[in-house]
């Protein structure tokens, strides 16, 4: 028995945000002093750190669980399958539906209940939940999907990342210009194909890191201080990253039985495009090995970060062909890997 991902969905927002479309936004230090430089500096330092020039965002009526549903049922569509035969619908989000102009997440029901009524399943066997894992959400869903096919307790699966934070971020902190909205979804299913899920690896640093990104009040002080948003310590994150997720990447790999050199690509969380570059340049160091080029396709130059859906997001656009030189081909060994709050980190071994 294999476990492999049958489908692939994906969905883009329309709305296209630029670096300098944050040009008249009052950006402020945490004190609430104004940043001493003049947004194009800030802008252009930001692209520099970030590699992140564009991001989206979803329309004023759309939802998380309304974006998630479209990028479900094409996931559906793409691996033919009837929705009433999913045994686990897994959705992976941190902050459930936030209407435009509201400042609650409202995530009664579910937000997976939310998408199997929009999918119209009918099958009360279909059991749907929702994840909270930070950005690393949707790879532990297909770790848990692939936990209950193996325990004989599901055959097939719908893993939904998907996420709208641009409805979380504070307007006055230069951090909300990395993180954006998107949703991906994969079906995950018992197969007699070879390949599929070969090993996995998960862990959870809260002893001293648990806050490293935590909700927080407006740098605007004259906001109301009960809103919170967003925030983070960006130092500490990559400090931690940089040792702990190259290591969980080569456990992986050790647990497959798998040498770095039959990897072929490694698709990791979009969180900043240096902190990824590095982390996979020291996942080969460990090796002692070089670093190909062209083994980590990127989205985030365009799309930006948005959490959970990064990952499924990346794997649908490349098969997809929708990112520029690369290609997943059948029998190829690829690296699933993320990080987030928590601070939680995962990594999966997969054959095309």
């Amino acid at each position: 028995m294999q476990i492999k991902i049958t489908g692939s969905g994906s969905y883009i927002p329309s709305l296209t945000i630029t670096n300098g479309d944050f040009a008249n936004h009052t950006f402020l230090n945490e004190d609430g002093s104004k940043l001493n430089h003049p947004n194009d500096v800030i802008a252009q330092k930001f692209t520099e750190i970030t590699g992140i020039a564009e991001r989206r965002y979803v329309d004023d009526n759309q939802t998380t669980s309304q974006i998630a549903t479209i990028a479900a049922q094409k996931a559906i569509e793409d691996a033919k399958i009837d929705p009433e035969t999913l045994d686990y619908i897994i959705f992976a989000h941190n902050f459930g539906d936030v209407k435009k102009g509201t400042i609650q997440g409202d995530m009664l029901p579910s937000l997976a209940a939310k998408v199997k009524y929009n999918l119209r399943i009918k099958n009360p066997k279909c059991v749907a939940y929702d994840m909270l894992f930070g950005c690393p959400g949707w790879v532990e869903s297909v770790i848990q999907a692939q936990a209950f096919i193996k325990a004989g307790m599901a055959k097939r699966c719908l893993v939904i990342g998907a996420e709208t934070l641009s409805r979380v971020v504070d307007p006055h902190d230069r951090d909300s210009m990395i993180y954006s909205d998107g949703a991906g979804a994969t079906i995950i299913e018992q197969t007699n194909e070879t390949g599929g899920i070969l090993a996995t690896n998960s862990a959870s640093y809260t002893y001293d890191e648990a806050n490293y990104l935590f909700f927080g009040s407006s740098y605007n002080q004259d906001n109301d201080p009960d809103v919170r948003y967003i925030k983070m310590y960006g130092r500490k994150i990559y400090e931690f990253a940089l040792v702990n997720v190259p290591n969980a990447m080569k456990e992986c790999l050790e647990i497959a039985n798998l040498d770095i050199k039959q990897v072929k690509k490694i698709l990791i969380h979009q969180a900043n495009e240096k902190m990824d570059e590095a982390i996979v340049q020291r996942f080969y160091k460990l090796y002692k090995e070089p670093y190909p080029e062209g083994i980590m396709p990127m989205s985030i130059h365009k799309l930006g970060n948005s959490s959970v859906a990064t990952v499924p997001t990346l794997y649908d656009l490349i098969m997809k062909g929708q990112i520029e030189n690369q290609s997943l081909n059948k029998g190829d060994i690829i690296l699933f890997a993320s990080v987030g709050a928590g601070m939680n980190i995962n990594a999966i071994a997969y054959q095309m």
